[in-house]
């Protein structure tokens, strides 16, 4: 992995409140688990315009780059305020026990 990805990716991360590295975009999910992910954060009141989305289509270094940075396998993956939160299944258990609404600051 070369460090110009891993320093793009930091700064995307940290340089975002709410970061999400997803096959598509907020408006055009690509896959089943980005549409997801995206509708758990419109369920927690969240503006999809403010969360900063990274198509991991567009650019194969950040697809395989993130994956290294989190040491998590599968996309998408979300970020709160420079944390790794998970990917949908764990966006969903934490939006069920009301944890991620509290999290990324929107309505519970």
């Amino acid at each position: 992995m070369d460090q110009t990805t891993q320093q793009h990716i930091e700064g995307l991360v940290k340089g975002n409140d709410i970061v999400l590295f997803m096959k598509g975009d907020a408006n055009f999910p690509m896959c089943g688990f980005s549409g997801r992910a995206v509708q758990i954060l419109k369920a927690c009141g969240v503006d999809t315009s403010a969360v900063r989305t990274v198509n991991v289509l567009e650019d194969e270094a950040v697809r395989q780059g993130i994956k290294e940075y989190s040491q998590w396998p599968t996309i998408p993956q979300l970020y709160v305020r420079g944390e790794f939160i998970g990917g949908s299944d764990i966006m969903m258990e934490m939006y069920e026990s009301g944890e991620l609404q509290q999290l990324v600051g929107g309505k519970s």
